[in-house]
């Protein structure tokens, strides 16, 4: 795996290791509140990431991009934010609603920019 295949494929990782440790968390504290930001990480960021580093592995011109650059760092920062904000916010930091908010649609965007750079390579295939 090279370039961005590789990028995502270590955030897919990383994503994996936070969900399942905060699962474990979960179950040892019988505190089942943050079920959300479990979800959240395990398939926004574990499987969707995952998902993004077979795809530019499968198909590398277009990994070459700087819209595959683009992608994943706004995949990553808007991941990262929006998962952490959200758990705070569950927690009861309401002042944390815009910014779980805005990360939301940064990782809206960063999904119909990868649905923009699939596509047409998926038709070309």
């Amino acid at each position: 795996m090279q370039g961005v295949a590789r990028n995502f494929f270590v955030l897919a990782i990383a994503y994996a290791i936070c969900g399942m440790i905060l699962g474990v968390h979960m179950g040892m504290s019988h505190d089942h509140s943050p079920m959300p930001v479990h979800a959240h990480v395990m398939v926004a960021g574990w499987l969707m990431s995952a998902v993004f580093a077979f795809f530019y592995h499968l198909f590398p011109a277009a990994r070459e991009t700087r819209l595959a650059q683009v992608h994943f760092w706004l995949t990553a920062v808007s991941g990262v934010t929006l998962v952490v904000s959200l758990f705070f916010l569950l927690g009861g930091n309401e002042a944390l609603e815009p910014v779980t908010g805005i990360s939301s649609l940064g990782f809206l965007a960063a999904m119909i920019l990868f649905a923009w750079i699939a596509l047409p390579v998926v038709r070309r295939a």
